[in-house]
């Protein structure tokens, strides 16, 4: 097989960005040139590897089939070349999708280990709920991702992290936070700001109370966290959030997290990332780094 390196980057940007003239700018060829390398791959290969969907190119099953193969290939030379120039061997960058939570608690920590010990490897973090970061994944846009809760999608490959709580939280001048404790009855009446659907803190809660709250009044959904951490402190709302996110709050009085009798909260995260992705020394990398804050 006589397919170049060069063939395969154009084929993994054309992949990125949907588009031939754009990859042509993100590698700095012309568009002529990235068209005939596009051309020539898929002559040699003797499959085409797009479909065309107005204006942008979008990967067929062939296409799907070489695009993890096409990048271990690039990542490989690209640590040979940087490894014969006398550059740190993991380096590079890698694509994370995380939840809010890991944003907001873990990531600030992992980064700052990752600079000190590893000053070449660049973090892209994409901060979204669960769903979010297992589709970008199956797209290929993400390389790791952190979710909250089980993956049951078959091509997803899961590492367990750490264990997360959830709890109860209201205003300081809820009603309710006048109480020691509370009853799964007493929270069927309350008004929830919660997140939006697709999110892992929404479903764990949904899931633990489903059998036991006929109907949730769900009053507003919200994709960040400090929003209703805002309302909540309104004192007319209640909601269900990592412990580690509102503790500060719960601690300085602005908000209660509440003692339901019968009610405990906990999920996992986990790592999960494509199972044709093959191995990755900057995954594997982050990962065991991650380990050892927890």
């Amino acid at each position: 097989m006589s397919f170049s390196l060069k063939q395969m980057a154009v084929f993994d940007a054309v992949a990125q960005f949907g588009s031939v003239s754009l990859a042509s700018e993100h590698l700095a060829m012309t568009q002529s040139a990235a068209s005939m390398a596009l051309a020539q791959l898929e002559q040699q290969l003797g499959h085409p590897l797009f479909e065309r969907s107005g204006r942008r190119l979008i990967l067929n099953a062939w296409g799907y089939w070489l695009r993890p193969r096409a990048k271990r290939l690039l990542q490989d030379a690209t640590q040979i070349e940087q490894g014969f120039q006398g550059r740190h061997l993991l380096s590079g960058q890698l694509r994370m999708g995380i939840s809010q939570t890991i944003a907001e608690v873990l990531l600030p920590q992992l980064v700052c280990r990752l600079d000190d010990l590893y000053p070449q490897l660049r973090l892209e973090p994409f901060v979204s709920n669960s769903e979010q970061v297992i589709l970008r994944l199956l797209h290929h846009e993400l390389e790791l991702g952190v979710i909250e809760g089980r993956c049951d999608e078959p091509r997803i490959k899961s590492f367990h992290w750490c264990d997360d709580e959830l709890v109860v939280v209201v205003g300081a001048r809820h009603p309710l936070a006048q109480h020691d404790a509370v009853s799964i009855d007493d929270l069927s009446a309350l008004r929830w700001v919660l997140r939006e659907s697709g999110s892992g803190t929404r479903e764990t809660f949904t899931n633990s109370v489903a059998t036991r709250i006929n109907k949730l009044n769900i009053w507003r959904e919200f994709t960040h966290v400090p929003t209703i951490m805002a309302l909540l402190e309104s004192g007319q709302y209640a909601s269900c959030l990592p412990k580690r996110v509102v503790l500060p709050r719960a601690n300085s009085g602005q908000l209660k997290i509440l003692s339901v009798d019968g009610l405990n909260i906990s999920r996992q995260f986990h790592f999960v990332w494509r199972k044709d992705a093959g191995s990755d020394p900057l995954r594997d990398c982050l990962i065991e780094q991650a380990m050892m804050l927890v």
